[in-house]
């Protein structure tokens, strides 16, 4: 590329000069290339470890002048065509131009202003797209990433690292290059050159450990081999960045969407040297989730920036260091004491934000007030002005809608009454008479401390959250506010307030729609927590229809789970629907990601669950390993929250919990669980005696404080047995937990769901593929191995097309809910690739239109698309089936549908006559033409013209289930061939035999036949002519001369002959542009036996209205495939042809090596383009 024109002192060190001229000089970094001897061997090592390749690039051109020592460079290249191409424009557009000045000043200050010039012009379109350019240095990474491994432009860098590679015992000091969808590694060391290429789709484990003999490593497994890096200088910082691209791959595999860089994500204030945009916007994307899960926001949120600051809190009369968090709709601060105080303050509640007056006491000072008279006070801000200014125009764009919008209702609200401000639960207990008991004293009690602590800290979306909250949550949340504080501690209000009317129109647009979600949703109503009178009427029941149909219509990728009912029946006793409705949302999409859309959620949550346990209570994991206990219990207690496994009053309080800590809470009661009967769990001998252990003391879980009326527990019942456990108190097994797991922290389980989520992925990957190679074994005759290597080589391809563009999306090639066969396509550009490196008909320049017309032969659907099993039952026909199974196939692939209709069609008015004949009668009619020696009968359809009879719905029934019965093709079901679709199939054999030792024997071969049915076709063709014409215009025509109909025969053989293309290399520009169907221009049709009488306007010629050269096609000419294969089996060397066994082994490898190779942008190497320059 140009670079700005840089001063080179010594032009001879390191640098080998290849070409010169009196201005400029070519050269070659020393050990680049072959050859260099010792000096080139040490330079490339250099080049390597100290990374200076990264900074110069491998070829450079320098501006010299006769009277001046300082050389100017003036543009550099990573390759040897790039750096030709820059030499050839100098010499052809600035060497004449120099030659004339008379001063070495003006030669240099006229180059270096042209290359300027040129180097901004280059970059205009780039500033146009706003594309932010990356620094030189890492561009020059950029482009040797590309270099070394073969990438095309869009596999684009993040980053790269200085590290040491372990191979054996033996580090290789290298660079590491990590691009969105490729972990690369490079190193040359003294002659020895490591390249290592993995991608982040086949990584299962990614580990940062430090061991003696890996000290501070990061280990990536794939499936078959570990790989280890150490030696970074900022392990941290690259092992971050690795799990980032590897979620962004798992990503791909899950939800079928390609990485894309988000135009929305922040971009940092100061550009960090050597780091890429790319690179940043990782980084932003980071801290957006961190901001997000941290305030419980939802995903469109978008972090606009964060500084330090302080924090007046009244209640506590002090300032509170933390930090400051703005994005496009919120203001939010932590403090930096964990569980100090934590604020949320929406910018729709926000009415006046203003600079306060600054003092020794309170520097800088922001007040912040709200619509319900809340003030908040923030000092100590470094850039006060800036940050009131970005507030400012955040609140600019923020609508005017307040929380509690008395909006008159909506008919669909009045329709269905779901706009109730009380839960099912307040229903029921309307009318219920006071309780004065010491229970409901108590819950009056904590009512009260509620109601003190919002007169102290706050009520609503901006209240302070202490400590004090979470004693207050811990210790119960009385039933009348549960409702209110779980909608605002999992941010469902938030969401429920910018989306007013939103479920409405929901449950209007889901009304009377049928699908499979709504159809397990109606078998499980009654199954939600029967035991409640909420859900033994219609009343609840249909709220609780209304909120799981509307939720499977927002997000069908979720649809419905089983658990679902269970906690959204729990969620409607306490919250009104639509509450209900935004809980559920906020559980499903951002409480707990993953656990219902696919099992991925649900396993990796029990492996997680699995390390905890290994972790705090070793001795107890390995007992429970081999009885596997572990992942059949967590997939109830996590999935449900515990509300199907403990009475009902106690587990809402673990759901009171777990809305303000998240999933930690439930992990913690787990392993409180475990750990609370460890004596007896060490002593089972089976999994069911574990079970019911477990089941007997989550049974026995009780609650005493509740104030509602005990709701029977059908397990418990079933599992009490005359002598019950004692009971548990829900308070103690809460504070249990914390006590003695309470240093589990969010971060610490989200990275280890991610570590186990890559594991899993990669397990239903390989279960996957065991069920398709399971299920093509009885469809194709390809082992076991050779299918599981197809299906890797096309999901391969399926995935690689995916991140690097193609022409239908990856939504549309990758359909999850479909079965294993179905869920990968690939379309035509893809099926011509793998069909040109696996199939074993090498066509030459034909290939590519034998592909194209498969790939319309295999898409019965005609979607574009071919899933693995149509390419398998392909690919298996050309290698395993018989000759006529092959001839068959071939036969196909020169009629509709896998031939386009041609411009040059020969379009008839007129059916053929013997296959339209109606005959009245029971007779027969039998034809039988001469054919060499043998007779061939045609036989017409039978049109029998009967009596309607009156026939019963039996008769019917009989008739639809025959018609869907599959029905097996023979040969007689196939189409008759025209002439033109004739001699197309004589061209592709012809290109099939080029590559053929015994290449002579089947050229004559396929001649004699091809001479043979086109006689039969003449034969035919006199015979369907006779019976149209009548007996005076036959005997007016003129009698057949033998003469002419040999020199026929013979201009056809010579027309095939000339038919045959080359047996490689690249077609010439004619070819390319001709149809795939479209007839040679030197082909010669016998039309010494078409009459002139003939063609009459029965016969039409379209396409371009430029007749044929010396020939015409016949369009009463025709053959069968029975008089194709009768004729081929004439012939033994195209009988040895068809039925030789092929090895697909040779393919597969060859595919594989040239996966590699397919990366590549250029196809001509340094060392070819040097012999050329020579």
């Amino acid at each position: 590329m140009w670079i700005n024109p840089e001063e080179v002192l010594l032009a001879g060190a390191l640098w080998v000069s290849e070409r010169a001229n009196p201005f400029f000089i070519l050269q070659r970094r020393r050990g680049h290339g072959r050859g260099g001897g010792l000096s080139g061997l040490l330079v490339g090592t250099l080049d390597v470890v100290l990374d200076s390749s990264a900074r110069v690039a491998p070829y450079r051109i320098l501006l010299q002048t006769a009277d001046s020592q300082i050389y100017w460079n003036v543009a550099c290249g990573s390759s040897r065509r790039e750096i030709t191409d820059h030499w050839e424009w100098l010499e052809s557009n600035l060497l004449q131009t120099i030659s004339i000045f008379d001063n070495d000043e003006d030669v240099t200050t006229f180059v270096k202003g042209k290359i300027s010039g040129i180097i901004a012009e280059e970059n205009r379109p780039k500033q146009g797209e706003d594309q932010e350019e990356d620094c030189g240095k890492f561009r020059e990474a950029e482009l040797k990433m590309r270099r070394l491994f073969g990438m095309p432009d869009e596999e684009k860098l993040v980053n790269y690292y200085s590290c040491s590679y372990w191979k054996g015992r033996v580090p290789r000091q290298g660079w590491l290059y990590l691009s969105v969808n490729h972990l690369c590694f490079y190193s040359f060391l003294l002659g020895k050159e490591v390249t290592l290429v993995v991608q982040w789709m086949e990584v299962t484990q990614l580990e940062k450990n430090a061991t003696l003999v890996f000290p501070e490593s990061v280990r990536v497994s794939t499936r078959h081999t570990e790989h280890f890096f150490s030696m970074f200088l900022n392990i941290n910082d690259t092992f971050k960045l690795m799990e980032q691209l590897a979620n962004i791959a798992m990503r791909q595999l899950l939800d079928n969407e390609a990485f894309a860089a988000d135009r929305s994500l922040p971009k940092p204030s100061k550009t960090l040297k050597n780091v890429s945009a790319l690179k940043r916007d990782f980084d932003a994307r980071a801290k957006n989730e961190r901001y997000r899960t941290m305030f419980r926001l939802t995903q469109d949120e978008r972090l606009d920036g964060h500084t330090d600051c302080t924090l007046w809190t009244p209640f506590a009369k002090m300032h509170v260091v933390g930090q400051l968090f703005i994005s496009n709709n919120y203001i939010c601060f932590n403090s930096r004491e964990e569980d100090l105080c934590q604020l949320i303050i929406p910018l729709r509640e926000v009415s006046i934000v203003e600079k306060a007056d600054s003092s020794s006491v309170l520097p800088c000072p922001v007040s912040i007030s709200t619509k319900n008279k809340m003030n908040f006070l923030f000092a100590n801000l470094k850039d006060r002005d800036f940050l009131v200014q970005r507030i400012s125009d955040f609140l600019q764009r923020t609508p005017d809608n307040s929380w509690g919008d008395t909006s008159p209702l909506s008919p669909i609200e009045v329709k269905f009454n779901f706009h109730s401000s009380q839960g099912l639960l307040q229903l029921y207990h309307r009318n219920a008479p006071e309780d004065l008991g010491p229970k409901a004293m108590k819950e009056k009690m904590k009512e009260e401390a509620w109601n003190i602590h919002f007169s102290e800290f706050g009520r609503g979306v901006c209240m302070y959250r202490t400590s004090r909250t979470r004693e207050l949550i811990l210790n119960g949340i009385p039933e009348r506010l549960r409702g209110e504080l779980w909608l605002l501690f999992s941010g469902a209000q938030n969401e429920m307030a910018t989306h007013p009317g939103y479920y409405g129109d929901l449950v209007e647009q889901a009304m009377g729609m049928c699908s499979l979600a709504t159809e397990e949703i109606e078998r499980d109503l009654h199954r939600s927590m029967p035991e409640h009178r909420a859900f033994q009427n219609e009343t609840g029941i249909a709220a609780l229809r209304r909120v799981l149909t509307s939720y499977a219509h927002r997000n069908p990728g979720i649809g419905y789970c089983q658990a679902m009912n269970i906690v959204t029946s729990v969620l409607l006793l306490y919250c009104p629907e639509e509450e209900a409705f935004w809980l559920l949302v906020a559980l499903c999409e951002r409480m707990l990601p993953d656990y219902y859309n696919t099992r991925v959620g649900a396993l990796s949550q029990s492996d997680v669950f699995f390390d905890l346990t290994r972790a705090f209570l070793p001795l107890l994991y390995e007992h429970m390993q081999e009885l596997g206990v572990i992942s059949t219990i967590s997939l109830s207690w996590f999935l449900t929250l515990f509300l199907s496994v403990m009475p009902f009053d106690s587990a809402v309080l673990l759901v009171d919990c777990f809305f303000y800590e998240g999933i930690k809470v439930i992990f913690q009661v787990a392993l409180a669980v475990l750990h609370d009967n460890m004596d007896a769990l060490l002593s089972c001998s089976d999994e069911g005696e574990a079970m019911t252990i477990l089941g007997r003391y989550l049974d026995n879980v009780v609650n005493k404080q509740t104030v509602a009326p005990p709701i029977p527990h059908l397990h418990a019942l079933l599992t009490s047995g005359d002598d019950p456990p004692p009971e548990i108190d829900i308070f103690d097994l809460i504070k249990s937990s914390y006590e003695k797991f309470g240093t589990l922290r969010s971060d610490v389980i989200e990275q280890m769901r991610f570590k186990q989520r890559l594991k899993v992925i990669q397990s239903l990957e390989d279960t996957a593929k065991r069920s398709v190679v399971r299920a093509m074994m009885t469809e194709s005759a390809f082992s076991i191995e050779e299918l599981e290597e197809l299906y890797c080589l096309f999901k391969s391809k399926h995935m690689t097309s995916c991140y690097w563009g193609s022409s239908s999306s990856a939504a549309e090639r990758h359909d999850p809910s479909l079965p294993y066969l179905e869920q990968y396509r690939i379309d035509p550009v893809q099926f011509t690739q793998l069909f040109t490196v696996l199939a074993p008909w090498v066509c030459g320049g034909h290939t590519t239109t034998l592909s194209a017309r498969l790939f319309r032969l295999l898409d019965q659907n005609q979607d574009g698309l071919v899933n693995f099993k149509e390419f398998i039952t392909g690919l298996s026909g050309m290698y395993h089936g018989d000759m006529t199974e092959k001839l068959k196939l071939l036969y196909k692939l020169h009629l509709p549908p896998a031939v386009n209709e041609p411009q040059t069609m020969v379009v008839q008015t007129q059916m053929q006559t013997n296959d339209q004949a109606c005959i009245y009668g029971s007779e027969r009619v039998t034809v039988y033409l001469q054919c060499g020696s043998g007779l061939s009968p045609l036989n017409s359809h039978l049109c029998v013209v009967s009596e309607e009879k009156v026939k019963d719905y039996r008769y019917y029934l009989r008739m639809w289930a025959k018609e869907k019965e599959p029905k097996s093709e023979t040969i007689k079901d196939l189409p008759r061939m025209n002439q033109e679709q004739f001699i197309d199939l004589c061209k592709t054999l012809y290109n099939m035999f080029s590559e053929e030792p015994l290449e002579q024997q089947l050229y004559h071969s396929i001649a004699t036949v091809a001479s043979l049915l086109l006689r039969i076709g003449e034969v035919g063709k006199k015979f369907n002519n006779g019976s149209k014409k009548s007996d005076s215009a036959a005997a007016q025509a003129p009698p057949p001369d033998p003469q002419r109909e040999e020199s026929d025969e013979s201009q056809v053989c010579q027309a095939l002959a000339d038919a045959q293309l080359e047996p490689a290399g690249p077609q010439t520009s004619e070819e390319e542009t001709k149809d795939d169907t479209s007839v040679s221009s030197n082909s010669v049709v016998s039309s010494g036996s078409l009459q002139c009488e003939d063609i009459t306007d029965d016969t039409v010629l379209i396409g371009g209205g430029e007749q044929r050269r010396g020939s015409v096609l016949d369009v009463d000419w025709s053959i069968t495939f029975e008089q194709v294969l009768a004729s081929l089996l004439t012939e033994p060397p195209l009988v040895d042809y068809f039925e030789r066994k092929r090895d697909i082994q040779i393919k597969m490898a060859a595919c594989k090596a040239q996966r590699a190779v397919e990366r590549q942008t250029s196809s001509t190497s340094d060392h070819e383009l040097s012999q050329h320059s020579i």
